[in-house]
């Protein structure tokens, strides 16, 4: 099943507001240091947010020239991204008190995505990974679709941030 569409990336999630921004867009920012070019989505304490960061992300995609895609390659490092995306979010849904923030940042070379949330838990595949078991497999595509992972915590403060590097498309 894809999850590229060829239709714009507004066409899901909640009802365009007056200003003409989809949710997915609405409270998110961004910004471009030098070559890279980065996306800041605040989560606040809002329900549905798997499909709004992946929406916000898509966005994002087709902004910087991800989607839509011409090449299969494209198209697979395009969904490799929004199902990455997905996993981080709802590991923090299920693992933590809900992301608290998304931040994707895009070069030439790489996509990077960060998802922090307040859970003083530690991300680990399930080892060894059992395809049939139901459940448990989100780090383990993480780590199989990505270059590198990791976890990042702050010295005296609550919570983590999961990181994951995707290479960009040829």
């Amino acid at each position: 099943m894809s999850t590229t569409r060829p239709v714009s990336p507004g066409d899901r999630g909640p009802d365009q507001g007056a200003d003409g921004a989809s949710g997915a867009t609405r409270g998110g920012s961004s910004a471009r240091v030098g070559g890279r070019q980065t996306r800041r989505l605040r989560f606040d304490e809002e329900s549905g947010v798997v499909p709004l960061a992946r929406d916000f992300t898509r966005q994002a995609l087709y902004e910087w020239g991800w989607l839509p895609s011409a090449t299969a390659d494209q198209r697979a490092a395009a969904e490799d991204v929004l199902l990455v995306v997905s996993e981080l979010v709802t590991n923090a849904c299920l693992h933590a008190e809900g992301p608290e923030e998304l931040v994707i940042a895009c070069d030439k070379k790489m996509l990077r995505v960060e998802v922090s949330d307040r859970g003083a838990g530690q991300p680990t595949p399930r080892t060894p990974h059992r395809a049939g078991r139901p459940g448990g497999h989100g780090m383990f595509i993480v780590q199989r679709l990505c270059l590198d992972w990791g976890v990042i915590r702050t010295p005296g403060l609550s919570g983590k941030t999961v990181w994951a590097e995707i290479g960009a498309p040829a």
